[in-house]
């Protein structure tokens, strides 16, 4: 059964609007430490608030089996408008850092309805070409966390409250987007009952494990890279001053933004390598950037550390959707919302323990060769992937 032509574009742009939410705090951190007296480690503290709620909401879906029981684009839409509204509550000024690590967490906690449900849509819609869907839909990802950066570019004509404020807009009109012009997907196969050992009987499935600890390897990189891009522009640059015409935030949101084309590239050279093939690759090209990145930060030029780091931006997340197609392909049709989803609330949980570990380790040095620590995890995922050579690739996923 074809989908219509306009599902895909419908689906990318809710996820584009919706994600936004994700790091809008990242953009205004300045702002919020201003307003609301908040010491400098505040941003890890509420990027990993955001986390941790994602991964309670993630663990909570997978649990319940939510994306496999009840119609995702409903769960979507009730999720998009929580977090906008949720989003929102960050302009209160009553509020202390404990109330808005509360908000940042309750806002993860809703994502899990957007992001994991997002891919669940799409596998409702497309068995055959996935890869490619699923790259265009973690590319909006991508934009959406990358968009808060682009807002900020325009610092002295949008205030933070706007920014704020526009990105839970968004949310509402990515929820409404979804609720109203993507009904269930003719291959959906919902879950009659509530299944608690799901979770457990997916991972007996060798396909499923090989691809979930790729994700994992990616995950221990991704969003600490993001987190870090901020500052890795600031500690080389160290002015406030445009650097080739563009600002700081201007560069932190092209760097971060990049990872969507990567995404795409990734998912169209998928139909002629395989899927796993390429995601190998991509896993490959990050690991070896996060081995490069102390020379090329201490010695490089201006411009070759730009291109390094849209580079990195582009391959350090290229992978993601094609592991994802991976999981959703070994999962049973019935449990493919509940596979995706605890596959992100692991992956999701691994974030907090690398951004917690190399936060702590900037503490006590600005030694470029810190970045080596995120190469742990794509050379774990390597490792595993390699040793299981044997499994096959299916090229039309």
């Amino acid at each position: 059964m074809k989908a219509s032509k306009w599902i895909l574009p419908i689906i990318v742009i809710a996820q584009f609007c919706c994600t936004s939410l994700w790091f809008a705090v990242n953009a205004v951190m300045l702002d919020l430490g201003i307003n609301f007296h908040l010491e400098s480690t505040a941003l890890e503290q509420l990027t990993s608030a955001i986390q941790f709620g994602f991964i309670i909401g993630t663990l909570t879906f997978a649990i319940l089996t939510i994306a496999d029981r009840f119609s995702p684009s409903k769960v979507f839409c009730f999720s998009a408008l929580s977090g906008a509204f949720l989003n929102a509550l960050m302009l209160l000024e009553a509020n202390t850092l404990v109330s808005l690590l509360f908000l940042r967490f309750l806002t993860g906690f809703f994502l899990a309805g957007i992001y994991p449900i997002g891919m669940k849509i799409a596998a409702d819609y497309y068995e055959k070409g996935l890869g490619k869907s699923l790259g265009f839909l973690v590319g909006a990802l991508v934009l959406g966390t990358a968009f808060p950066h682009f807002l900020k570019g325009f610092d002295g004509i949008l205030s933070w409250e706007t920014l704020v404020l526009t990105t839970s807009c968004l949310a509402l009109f990515g929820g409404g987007l979804m609720f109203l012009f993507v009904p269930n997907g003719p291959y959906r196969k919902a879950s009659q009952s509530l299944d608690f050992g799901a979770v457990f009987k997916i991972f007996k499935v060798r396909d499923f494990r090989i691809a979930a600890i790729g994700y994992f390897g990616h995950m221990w990189e991704l969003y600490t890279f993001w987190l870090l891009v901020p500052l890795i522009l600031d500690n080389y640059f160290m002015t406030e001053q445009p650097i080739l015409g563009i600002n700081l935030n201007g560069w932190a949101f092209i760097i971060i933004g990049i990872g969507s084309l990567g995404c795409i590239l990734g998912a169209y050279l998928s139909t002629y390598l395989g899927v796993k093939k390429t995601a190998t690759l991509a896993l490959t090209l990050s690991f070896l950037c996060c081995g490069l990145a102390p020379f090329v930060f201490e010695f490089a030029s201006p411009l070759f550390f730009i291109l390094f780091l849209m580079f990195w931006g582009m391959v350090v997340i290229a992978d993601s959707p094609l592991f994802s197609t991976l999981v959703a392909s070994s999962a049973a049709s019935a449990t493919k919302g509940t596979a995706l989803t605890i596959v992100n609330c692991i992956g999701f949980s691994i974030t907090i323990i690398s951004i917690q570990l190399v936060t702590m380790i900037r503490t006590q040095t600005n030694s470029n060769y810190i970045y080596w620590l995120l190469a742990i995890g794509p050379l774990i995922g390597l490792l595993f992937i390699c040793k299981n050579k044997k499994n096959t690739d299916e090229k039309n996923l």
